[in-house]
């Protein structure tokens, strides 16, 4: 409706308009104008006809013989969304680096945007080792147990915006490590490689690695689990991790190491690469009699930390439970209620 000459800011309950004919429902507009005094019929989503001032929903209105009767006052402006309110020519809808979320998808498309530039997802390979590693869902040998890494990194990459390159698992043999982590290092960007990176007489990925030109830049690391950590340079710059072969280990060092490196690679600013580290309490004493510092695992609840199952790096029983890590200093503890940090994932 268009209000009367002098009525700018609204009309009181019974103003009355002349109803004007042909209506305009949602879709292309059809180029309607309205005179001073008068309505017209329009529909929900519908563009206004041109000199509109306010819109009346039909259930606040009486309509019979082309005329109108609003039951309720009417504010300028009521039920009108104009162009620009929400999102406007020039406003910035996402930052280089931020995350294309749901409800960014929404706001690109309804501003008519098909397509954006986006740095591509990286390639990670995963390859596990260990002549004791079986399928899961094959029989289980006796003294072998179910390969359970390559199918948690794969997962782990996809948290960190990444894509897994399955390489399966590399035998206890130098040749047929080697023809692995080849594979990985021409197929992907990065390479994870779970197990093999202590000193035994059958761990072959260092050696390995060496072989095909990968330049160790540190090895161990001082922090429990996780202690044979390796990072390193492939010859064409691709980011090779060596984890533990132990799962808690692998993934605890995923977590801090690899997954912000490979959020860095994906377009991630640097600030928002690692998980966040969010104020916690301890829910009951904690205590690191260890010379490394020790990253618990536990449950993070209402901000109340509480270590979940057993804490050593073979026990993912505790690890399920689990939603978050405290790093405890070496011979450090922490008692009951103690205000604390805990990586959140």
């Amino acid at each position: 409706m268009r209000f009367p000459a002098g009525a700018r800011d609204g009309l009181p309950a019974g103003a009355r308009f002349r109803v004007q004919a042909g209506e305009q429902p949602a879709g292309r507009d059809r180029g309607l104008a309205l005179e001073e005094g008068t309505a017209l019929r329009v529909f929900t989503g519908a563009p206004l006809p041109r000199g509109t001032d306010a819109v009346v929903m039909q259930e606040d209105a009486d309509a019979r013989d082309s005329a109108l009767t609003v039951r309720e006052t009417v504010a300028a402006g009521e039920f009108i969304r104009r162009a620009g309110a929400d999102l406007c020519r020039g406003q910035r809808l996402l930052a280089a680096g931020e995350t294309v979320t749901p409800q960014a998808v929404a706001a690109l498309a309804a501003q008519g945007l098909a397509t954006i530039l986006a740095p591509r997802r990286p390639r990670v390979a995963i390859l596990a080792t260990g002549d004791e590693l079986q399928p899961p869902g094959a029989p289980l040998l006796l003294g072998c147990l179910y390969e359970s890494n390559g199918p948690m990194l794969a997962a782990l990459c996809a948290v960190a915006g990444a894509q897994a390159l399955p390489l399966g698992v590399a035998p206890d043999d130098l040749g047929a490590t080697r023809g692995l982590i080849a594979r990985g290092l021409t197929e992907a960007d990065a390479l994870v490689v779970a197990g093999g990176m202590s000193v035994g007489e059958r761990d072959f990925v260092k050696e390995a690695l060496a072989a095909e030109g990968v330049r160790a830049d540190l090895w161990r690391v001082a922090m429990k689990p996780g202690k044979p950590f390796l990072f390193g340079r492939g010859r064409e710059g691709q980011a090779v991790f060596g984890l533990p072969g132990n799962p808690v280990s692998a993934f605890v060092t995923f977590l801090i190491f690899a997954l912000p490196a490979l959020r860095r690679m994906g377009g991630a600013p640097v600030a928002d690469a690692p998980l966040p580290m969010v104020p916690a309490v301890a829910g009951e004493p904690l205590a690191n009699r260890d010379s490394r510092p020790h990253w618990l695992r536990g449950r993070l609840d209402r901000g109340t930390f509480h270590p979940t199952g057993r804490q050593e790096s073979h026990a993912l029983g505790g690890l399920l439970r689990a939603n978050a890590l405290v790093r405890v200093p070496a011979g450090a503890s922490f008692a009951a209620g103690a205000a604390m940090e805990a990586l959140l994932w």
